[in-house]
């Protein structure tokens, strides 16, 4: 993915939802901060949440109406509550975010992500000028994000759409490899042992099948696989050396 994006907050009224915006735009490789008739003066409060991402704040562009927002993008996509039919009226249903950052990938230009203000979301023209929507899966019952909480959402979606490869983007958690051998020879060991401590022959069958699934569900590393394989083995010395 090669895209620039610029994150446009229609109406925002809440300075401290920008502030925190920025610095979420400086977490996701955003390209700048657009603030379409803010209602949010950018105070101290709004800086002090922007944390590294104040630099977004100091060059937030600042306009009159969406269309001047988004004049110089290839591609405009609007974030959308589904549940108010909004989407619907215009015969599009939105995509959720995964599946932005997907479509996103192989792509190359400006786009900009569309937010409506705190109170009531984009309006059915703003919506009408955005070329694709998206829309966060939550409960039916209270299905409306906090402004900042919905960006992180879509902005994690689109950044790890740029593929895990990215040059600009952390590692992903190290690959966890299965360690069939080692598990079979713990679960041995747990079965000598039960026997060695005369525990009852009728209750080693679920013995060791608890032991199976726990081991199973927590996937130890080799290494943790070693010391528990260490840890039975002193056992194993101590109880010989204590029945001569």
């Amino acid at each position: 993915m090669s895209v620039e994006v610029d994150v446009v907050l229609v109406r925002p009224k809440e300075d401290g939802n920008v502030g925190a915006i920025a610095r979420l735009a400086k977490n996701f490789g955003a390209h700048r901060l657009v603030l379409v008739a803010p209602r949010a003066r950018l105070g101290i409060e709004a800086y002090r949440r922007a944390m590294a991402g104040q630099p977004f704040l100091k060059t937030a562009k600042i306009v009159k109406g969406l269309a001047e927002a988004v004049s110089e993008v290839d591609l405009v996509v609007g974030t959308t509550d589904l549940t108010t039919g909004r989407a619907r009226t215009y015969l599009r249903r939105g995509v959720a975010p995964e599946r932005l950052g997907e479509m996103l990938r192989p792509m190359a230009g400006r786009v900009a992500v569309v937010f409506g203000p705190e109170d009531d979301g984009l309006g059915r023209e703003e919506l009408a000028a955005c070329d694709l929507l998206v829309h966060i899966p939550a409960r039916r019952e209270f299905p409306t994000l906090n402004l900042s909480h919905a960006v992180s959402v879509v902005l994690y979606a689109v950044h790890r759409g740029r593929g895990i490869d990215h040059p600009e983007s952390t590692p992903e958690p190290e690959e966890l490899r299965l360690h069939g051998g080692e598990k079979e020879l713990f679960l041995e060991r747990i079965d000598v042992l039960a026997r060695q401590v005369g525990y009852p022959a009728h209750k080693r069958r679920g013995l060791m099948l608890l032991f199976r699934r726990v081991m199973g569900r927590s996937t130890p590393s080799e290494a943790e696989y070693r010391m528990l394989l260490g840890f039975l083995k002193s056992i194993d010395r101590r109880l010989k050396r204590a029945h001569g």
